[in-house]
Formats: structure tokens, C-alpha cells, sequence
């Protein structure tokens, strides 16, 4: 009790920035359970849904939020985002799993500069110079990620696998601009892990894992602490922060993954990966500040 009475009393915009910091730091430790859990991927990802469902039906029953959608429209369109995040899901694990964290999650940044790019085609937006100037930067660190063009090299296929991830997290994210701002994202994160969660189950049934103690241990963690919890965090960080902080602290999350992968697992990030990811990175930061900034609002308190 009066751990929460202190947390309430802290200045609300250093609450909110603690708390979008601790966000996009439990998303970066995300990546270590494709390494850390001993089951197949696609097992991972169904626990993963279903610990997330669980925890987020608790949060919405705590908060009485309304759980219902306005017409079939709406039902249809969220569960085929629920879908893009479910191939997502598959394809960054596999990318962690047969190459590195810091080249997974280095490959699945992009999504910022593809989202840029694919976003027109969407909304009929004009697609501006500077943002194919972006695409191309992005091109380079990551043809510099890849040590040969052979897909016999694991590197080289989870950097295949993590650009394919993120063309499905940004179509995902594309796709959730128009219910936003009808639904809350906890609401819209429930009903995607739900997708998610009962699209994966007839892999579960067709090849059941044999699950010990310690993997329940590590997907209920992934689940809650890992999944639904940074949901709920990084949506309650708006309250006091501009869209642009947000944004730049977001662009963190290939530092916090590559730098706890190291301290846990002991993976040491080549010199092709760390200039290949400054060129990614470095590009990603850049283009955030520049598109945010030019927002009509950007500049007011969320």
C-alpha cells in the first residue's frame, strides 16, 4: 500500500516516462525467451497468447472496460490484425532462434521505415522523398547485418526472417490505426492474443509439447510480465508525454534487447551487427524525430 501511495505522488510525467521506459525494456527482454524457453516456437507462441489473455480478461474485469466490438466490421478487421501479429510473433521467434537477439530484433526494427513506406498505399498519403531516402539508409545496415548472401548462413536467415517479421508487424500496426481510436489497446491486445491463442491450438493438439515446470515458469512470465504488462504500461505512459518522447524512447528497444541478451546469455554482437544496427537504429531515430515533429499536435502534451 504504501509502495502505490509514493508511486502515486511522483510527478506524472517522470511516472510516465519511467514507465515507457519500463515498457520498451520488458519488450527488449521479450526476445530472450526464443532462447531461454526449450519448446518449439510455435508452442511458445500458444502459451504465450493464452497467458496473455488471461492476464489482460483480468486487467479489463478490474477496470470494467467494455469488450465489445461496433458491428462485424470491427470483429472482422480485429481479428485479422490478431492474425498479422500471430505470423509476426512466428516469424521474430524463429529469426532469434536460428541467428542472434541483437540480429532478430536489429532486422525487426525496420518496421518503423516500412510502415513509413507502406502506409501511403493504405490511407492514399504522399510518399515523400526523404522517407525513400530513409528506405535505402535502412537497406544498407541491414545488406551490412548480413555477413554472405548464402541462405545456408544462419545469420543471414534471421536477418531474412526478421525483415519478413517486420513486414508483418508494420501491415499489423497499419492496419490497427483505424480502431485505435474507437477501442482501447489493452481491448484490441486481449482480442489479438485471443486470435492468436486459438489459431495456435491445433498445433498444440496435433503435436502436444511435453511441458515441465520450469517452461510454464518462463511462458507465464512472457505472457504477463512480458506481454500484457508492457500493453498496459506503455498505453498508461501517453497520459503526460508528447507523441515524439514516446517515440524516441521506443526507438531503445534493439539497445535494451542486444545489451540484455549479452548480460544473460552471454551473446557478444558482432562488429557487422553493431554497424550494421548504429545505420538501422541511427536511421529509425532520425525519421521518428522528423515525421513526429511534423505532426499537427506533436509538440502538446498526449
Amino acid at each position: 500500500m504504501g509502495v502505490c501511495l509514493r508511486w502515486r505522488i511522483v510527478n506524472p510525467r517522470t511516472r510516465n516516462l519511467l514507465e515507457v521506459n519500463a515498457a520498451v525494456l520488458l519488450w527488449g527482454g521479450t526476445a530472450l525467451f526464443a532462447k531461454l524457453i526449450p519448446l518449439p516456437v510455435p508452442a511458445i507462441i500458444l502459451g504465450r497468447s493464452i497467458m496473455a489473455v488471461l492476464a489482460l480478461g483480468v486487467f479489463l474485469r478490474l477496470t470494467g472496460q467494455r469488450c465489445r466490438f461496433h458491428g462485424r466490421r470491427d470483429t472482422a478487421g480485429v481479428l485479422l490484425i490478431g492474425a498479422l501479429l500471430g505470423i509476426h510473433w512466428l516469424t521474430y521467434f524463429h529469426a532469434i532462434r536460428i541467428s542472434t537477439v541483437a540480429v532478430g530484433i536489429i532486422a525487426l526494427h525496420t518496421y518503423p521505415i516500412l510502415t513509413i513506406l507502406l502506409e501511403p498505399l493504405f490511407f492514399r498519403e504522399r510518399l515523400h522523398r526523404v522517407d525513400c531516402l530513409c528506405g535505402v539508409l535502412v537497406l544498407v545496415g541491414i545488406v551490412i547485418l548480413v555477413p554472405e548472401f548464402r541462405l545456408g548462413s544462419d545469420i543471414t536467415l534471421g536477418v531474412l526472417w526478421g525483415v519478413l517479421s517486420a513486414v508483418f508487424f508494420a501491415l499489423r500496426n497499419i492496419l490497427t490505426r483505424a480502431y485505435v481510436r474507437r477501442y482501447s489497446s489493452s481491448v484490441l491486445m486481449f482480442y489479438q492474443a485471443l486470435v492468436i491463442a486459438v489459431l495456435m491450438v491445433p498445433y498444440g493438439m496435433a503435436r502436444p509439447p511435453v511441458v515441465d515446470t520450469r517452461s510454464v515458469g518462463l511462458l507465464a512470465l512472457l505472457g504477463v510480465l512480458f506481454t500484457a504488462l508492457p500493453q498496459t504500461l506503455f498505453t498508461s505512459g501517453h497520459a503526460h508525454l508528447k507523441a515524439k518522447t514516446v517515440s524516441i524512447i521506443a526507438t531503445m528497444l534493439p539497445v535494451y534487447g542486444a545489451t540484455t541478451a549479452f548480460l544473460l546469455l552471454g551473446e557478444v554482437p558482432t562488429m557487422r551487427t553493431l554497424a550494421g544496427g548504429a545505420i538501422v537504429v541511427g536511421t529509425v531515430v532520425v525519421e521518428t524525430f522528423r515525421s513526429v515533429g511534423a505532426q499537427p499536435g506533436a509538440d502538446r502534451d498526449s
